[in-house]
C-alpha cells in the first residue's frame, strides 16, 4: 500500500459522475468545479491516513474507497465504503481536521480532489453543498453503524453478500475485482472464511469467481441471501441523497 502522490491525471471521466457534485446548483457549481483536480487512483492507494492532517477531500467518480479502522497491532476492518455517491474527508468540514480511519482505494479508477480549505469555504456559505454534505454524512454514519451490527450478529455469508451488493451499487456493471485476501482484510476475518463463503455463493449460482474477479450472476438471489443490513443502508442513502 502507498500514499497517493500529488500527480494530477488526464482522465476520461467527468466530475458529474459523482452524485454530490452533479447535484450542485449553478452558483455553487461555478465556485467548485474550476478547482477540482482529476486523480487516477490504484488499488491500495491511501487517500487519508489515520490521525494525520488532511489537505484534500476526494469525490470518487468511478472508484471505490474503503474506510478502515486500524488497530495497534496493524489489523484492520472496514467500517464503510465510499463511491460515486459521496466524498472522502468528512472530518474536514465537520471541524475535526483528522480522522481515526484510513481511506484506502478498494476499486481503482478516478476521483476528483479539492483542497480542504476550498471545501470548508463553500461549506460555510451555508448553501446547497452544506445541506447535501450533512445529509451524506448522516447516511455514512448509518452505514458505519449498520456495519458494526452486521459484523457482530450476522454470518460471514451474509456479510459477504452485503459487501458485494454495496460494492456493486458504486460500480458500473456486475463485476467486482478483488482478491479474497483483500476482502478478508476489509471484513476483518480470516481468508479461509471468505473462501468458504464465496464457495457457497458460487455453488448456489449467485456468483462466479476466478483470479480476483467476482462476477455477480444473480443479484436478486444475492439480495435474498443477504441480511437486512444492506437494505437498511440502501434505503437511508436513497432517502437522504435522492
Amino acid at each position: 500500500m502507498k500514499t497517493i502522490d500529488a500527480t494530477v491525471a488526464t482522465v476520461a471521466t467527468e466530475p458529474d459522475q459523482n452524485q454530490l457534485l452533479a447535484a450542485l446548483p449553478q452558483a455553487e457549481h461555478g465556485r467548485v468545479y474550476p478547482y477540482l483536480e482529476p486523480v487516477r487512483v490504484a488499488l491500495g492507494d491511501i487517500l487519508q491516513e489515520s490521525d494525520r492532517p488532511m489537505r484534500y477531500v476526494y469525490f470518487p467518480a468511478d472508484c471505490i474507497v474503503s474506510l478502515l479502522n486500524v488497530m495497534e497491532d496493524g489489523s484492520a476492518a472496514e467500517i464503510a465504503m465510499v463511491g460515486n455517491e459521496g466524498v472522502v474527508g468528512v472530518s474536514l468540514f465537520m471541524g475535526g481536521e483528522t480522522s481515526p480511519s484510513r481511506a484506502i482505494v478498494q476499486s481503482a479508477g478516478t476521483a476528483y480532489r479539492l483542497k480542504g480549505q476550498l471545501l470548508k469555504d463553500e461549506f460555510f456559505h451555508a448553501g446547497f453543498m452544506q445541506r447535501s454534505l450533512l445529509r451524506y454524512t448522516q447516511a455514512l454514519l448509518t452505514q458505519m453503524a449498520q456495519t458494526a451490527v452486521c459484523n457482530r450478529h450476522h454470518t460471514l455469508d451474509q456479510q459477504l453478500c452485503r459487501w458485494l451488493l454495496l460494492s456493486l451499487d458504486r460500480l458500473r456493471g456486475d463485476e467486482v475485482v478483488m482478491t479474497q485476501e483483500l476482502i478478508a482484510n476489509m471484513l476483518g476475518v480470516r481468508r479461509e472464511g471468505v473462501t468458504e463463503a464465496a464457495g457457497k455463493l458460487q455453488k448456489a449460482g449467485l456468483i462466479t469467481y476466478h483470479r480476483g474477479h467476482i462476477h455477480v450472476v444473480d443479484r436478486k438471489g444475492l439480495e435474498a441471501r443477504s441480511c437486512e443490513c444492506y437494505e437498511v443502508v440502501k434505503k437511508e442513502y436513497d432517502r437522504l441523497l435522492s
